[in-house]
């Protein structure tokens, strides 16, 4: 199989829902990895390509219905050619959850049936976080084996992944071959919640709400950044630990509006590592 992921944003106040998903074929199947987002909040349509039922080329169109806020409908496109001279196992490349810093590698193996000089060329990818190592293992009566150890770095940020390596063979009909490679570096910190709604206030109305900062090991908070001055973080705690409590101070303008705010949060984890939360609010005369 292959997989691909369309990430979207919810870059509104109001929550956003996506009622259903549907494929107009039966070679891919997909799903949506959260039905709800808040403001700022990301999510995927995830689609698997089958490759296991279907020979040559193949297409479908995604429609996402979103039924909150209002009504709309989303097409996504996706297309392939499933080959059957080539296989390899495990079907794609997936560093499940990374920590951050640590990297992680898998090995793939590509079993290729057909002519007895075939030869892969080259391996690329846009991602400058990869790297590949690829051995020849066996070369016999037609048929072709090679390892590839594929490598994620340390260098790799945070976030999902969701790329692919290109490879790149001597065969002239078909001379590119794609690899699908998925995974997720995590933050050693997390904060929760990771978007903090302070609901919907006055002019000059005040409200305190506390967000959790946790750590894979016991570390202080070193400062915290917000570019709007209606914000306020009092009585910081000073010591050492895996999990903090951290106050939050909003008082609200004198404007109505939608308030949405990065707040950034650094620790003395490794190279003075961050987090970031996103708090939002509503002001009404």
């Amino acid at each position: 199989k292959q997989e691909y992921a369309f990430e979207f944003t919810n870059i509104y106040q109001e929550d956003v829902r996506i009622a259903s998903v549907r494929s107009t074929c039966g070679c891919a199947t997909v799903r949506v990895s959260k039905n709800v987002l808040k403001t700022f909040e990301k999510g995927e349509v995830l689609v698997v390509y089958n490759t296991r039922s279907f020979l040559g080329a193949k297409g479908s169109t995604i429609t996402v219905v979103i039924d909150r806020p209002y009504y709309a409908e989303v097409q996504l496109t996706v297309s392939g050619f499933v080959r059957s001279d080539v296989v390899f196992d495990p079907g794609s490349v997936d560093f499940g959850a990374v920590e951050l810093g640590r990297g992680a590698e898998r090995q793939i193996d590509l079993v290729y049936a057909g002519r007895n000089d075939w030869e892969i060329m080259d391996i690329r990818s846009a991602n400058q976080h990869f790297e590949v190592e690829l051995d020849e293992m066996a070369r016999r009566s037609g048929r072709v084996h090679y390892a590839m150890l594929v490598r994620l770095k340390p260098s790799a940020p945070v976030g999902y992944i969701n790329d692919q390596l290109t490879i790149v063979t001597n065969d002239g009909g078909s001379r590119t071959m794609t690899l699908s490679v998925e995974g997720q570096v995590e933050s050693p910190l997390s904060i929760n919640p990771a978007s903090l709604f302070l609901g919907v206030l006055e002019p000059g109305q005040t409200v305190r709400r506390t967000v959790v900062v946790r750590g894979n090991q016991p570390f202080r908070i070193l400062d915290i950044r917000c570019d709007d001055e209606h914000f306020s973080f009092s009585d910081l705690p000073d010591d050492s630990k895996a999990m903090h409590f951290v106050p939050v101070a909003f008082t609200a303008g004198n404007g109505d509006g939608n308030v949405a705010q990065r707040i950034t949060i650094e620790t003395d984890l490794g190279g003075k590592l961050e987090a970031e939360f996103t708090a939002t609010a509503t002001i009404k005369r």
